[in-house]
């Protein structure tokens, strides 16, 4: 069992939880997931380890309310356990000085870039993060991420707050500045990672995106998370979540991912 040690709601049904892991917080890296099962009549799920402290032996995950075990994991508590926390899963981030970072956050997928950027700067990068919502309401670790960033740029669906737009209005003119950029790195909606590919495609500019597919063991087995890279299968959970993303077949990918659709609308229908 897992012992949750806090619970912070962060946006409307976007929560964090902090929970005592030891083996899995001395090895996790940036980039790493788990696979996380509530009780023992509960699916597994992957998430995002969103922090890592190795003193407390902790990690931290950020998730978003939307299906029965989001929503039932958002009603436990400090002192509730979690029956199976599964990794470090996946491969790690590739870490190096690599000069000049774009990073781009989406969503609940701005989760994912704190390690991540705070790895990259600690490393002597120059990192321009731009992270994007639907609303103000939804942006999640701006003040976080602001404080790690050479420079952070936020935009919103609505204009409530940034500018108005959406991340890849700023990442296009950010690469048309003329200032040389030596990797983007990209998280969050499916879509989102598409449109970043697209733009960065155009410029001939090295970039990674963390895949976010139909995930049900983690472990390489089922199959379920299979992503066409470069004309060849790969298996997100053991050979990603990160892939470049030039060679990422987005639209075999967004159809993979309607795969449950049906099952999961009957299933939360009241």
């Amino acid at each position: 069992m897992f012992k949750i040690i806090s619970t912070k709601n962060i946006a409307p049904n976007v929560f964090s939880i902090e929970i005592s892991a030891p083996d899995i917080a001395q090895r996790a890296k940036p980039g790493q997931f788990v696979m996380l099962k509530i009780n023992e009549k509960g699916e597994r799920i992957p998430l995002t380890i969103a922090d890592i402290d190795k003193t407390k032996n902790t990690i931290k995950i950020i998730f978003q309310s939307v299906g029965n075990t989001t929503k039932m994991l958002a009603t436990l508590s400090v002192s509730d356990s979690i029956m199976d926390v599964l990794g470090p899963l996946g491969r790690k981030t590739e870490l190096r000085h690599y000069g000049t970072i774009v990073v781009v956050g989406g969503g609940v997928g701005i989760a994912e870039l704190y390690p991540v950027v705070k790895s990259f700067k600690e490393l002597g990068n120059k990192v321009y993060t731009i992270i994007g919502a639907r609303s103000r309401e939804l942006l999640i670790l701006e003040k976080e991420l602001k404080a790690l960033s050479d420079s952070l740029c936020i935009t919103t669906d609505d204009g409530t707050y940034g500018e108005k737009g959406f991340v890849t209005d700023v990442l296009k003119r950010i690469l048309e500045g003329g200032e040389r950029i030596d990797l983007v790195y990209a998280i969050g909606p499916t879509i989102m990672m598409k449109k970043v590919s697209d733009t960065t495609q155009v410029f001939k500019i090295s970039t990674v995106v963390n895949l976010n597919p139909i995930m049900v063991d983690g472990t390489g087995m089922c199959g379920s998370c299979r992503v066409t890279i470069g004309g060849k299968a790969k298996f997100a959970c053991v050979d990603g979540p990160e892939f470049d993303a030039h060679q990422v077949n987005f639209d075999e990918l967004l159809l993979r991912q309607k795969t449950f659709v049906t099952q999961e609308r009957k299933y939360l229908k009241p």
